[in-house]
């Protein structure tokens, strides 16, 4: 069934990620770990798709690649009908920058700086000015719940508003897909729920593509679509 937006429009019928046949290998000594073993995915625009597996079974591997973090051994990764496997790092850096999202389990908050100053940190990288990255940073605090805690540091906050900071940063810049690593994991279940009832919320509200990784099953299904990673492959749809 094609992607809708919020306000019930069917999206364009256009891939956001397409991956083929993707190896990732890591060279330990005189011997060749392979991650992945030719995974085949596409995500369209506007999916909200977990990924869920057992540690180690390449998800996380995956996730890195797909965020530009990393780059594969061999295979093709489009994002946006775009070939990026072969981009410099300064291309990839400036594509992860305008198009991608991120949110991990630990959060990654700067204990120095406020909540606010935490969510503006990816317009510092856009070169948008203070003025305008404080009010973009303060409309999407107040998407998430924590405008009212947008002067207090990560330490003066607790772990689910941590995340909901966190979730802020990544939505901030309306970058076209939010990757997601674990993001209930080190929450406790009713905290957890709550965020995922969020990013649901954001999913509808502002159209963009989540990819979420778990090891988790329950969290798997409440995604509108799901599938399994199992030793380094896409194996079934949940």
């Amino acid at each position: 069934m094609p992607a809708t937006c919020h306000r019930g429009h069917q999206l364009r019928c256009c891939a956001m990620i397409k991956v083929e046949n993707l190896h990732k290998s890591y060279q330990i000594g005189p011997l060749s770990m392979e991650i992945l073993k030719g995974v085949n995915l596409t995500v369209e625009r506007g999916e909200f798709l977990s990924i869920v597996g057992t540690s180690g079974c390449g998800k996380s591997t995956l996730m890195n690649i797909l965020g530009l973090l990393d780059v594969a051994t061999s295979g093709s990764y489009f994002l946006d009908d775009k070939e990026v496997s072969d981009l410099s790092d300064r291309q990839h850096s400036e594509t992860r920058n305008k198009k991608i999202g991120f949110a991990f389990q630990h959060f990654y908050l700067l204990s120095r700086l406020t909540a606010l100053d935490n969510v503006g940190l990816p317009l510092i990288y856009r070169g948008i000015g203070e003025r305008e990255r404080r009010e973009q940073s303060t409309e999407m605090l107040k998407k998430v719940g924590m405008d009212h805690r947008m002067h207090h540091k990560p330490t003066e906050l607790s772990g689910g508003e941590q995340q909901r900071v966190a979730i802020a940063r990544a939505f901030v810049g309306k970058p076209s897909i939010i990757l997601a690593d674990e993001p209930t994991g080190a929450l406790d279940t009713r905290v957890g729920q709550e965020i995922m009832n969020l990013f649901l919320r954001l999913n509808e509200e502002e159209g963009v593509t989540i990819v979420i990784i778990t090891h988790d099953p329950g969290i798997a299904r409440q995604c509108k679509r799901a599938v399994r990673m199992h030793d380094g492959l896409l194996r079934e749809e949940l």
